[in-house]
């Protein structure tokens, strides 16, 4: 599997690529995998403020509806519209064209609270 070095990893499986005040969420390899094949996206909160470890929307596949952790304190700016017609860019390419929300950070420096892709390794047990 591949987790890339320089995205920040949450135990509950979603990723985030920091750009400055901004950052780009989505999920694991991992998780899509677990997953299974992904139908439908749901994030209908652009504009809102959402704190750390909150449902920011969810993930739904075939066989389960999941949902989506916001990995740190932010406003959320935009949704990724690609997944409107193609959710399933979050099994294909997880940490591109997958990613679900950008937002912008509170505090830029609560990600490095997170885990590096090592520490993420360890907790699904890679």
């Amino acid at each position: 599997m591949n987790f890339p070095a320089e995205l920040k990893y949450t135990s509950d499986h979603e990723w985030i690529r920091v750009e400055g005040d901004e950052a780009y969420i989505g999920i694991t390899e991992f998780a899509q995998g677990e997953l299974g094949d992904i139908v439908y996206i749901d994030i209908n909160t652009v504009g809102q403020d959402v704190t750390k470890e909150s449902v920011f929307g969810t993930v739904e596949a075939v066989k389960t509806v999941s949902d989506l952790f916001m990995p740190v304190d932010g406003t959320i700016l935009e949704v990724n519209k690609k997944l409107d017609s193609q959710p399933e860019l979050v099994n294909s390419d997880p940490y591109g064209d997958g990613w679900m929300v950008k937002i912008k950070l509170t505090n830029p420096a609560d990600t490095e609270k997170l885990l590096d892709a090592d520490a993420y390794k360890g907790v699904i047990g890679q």
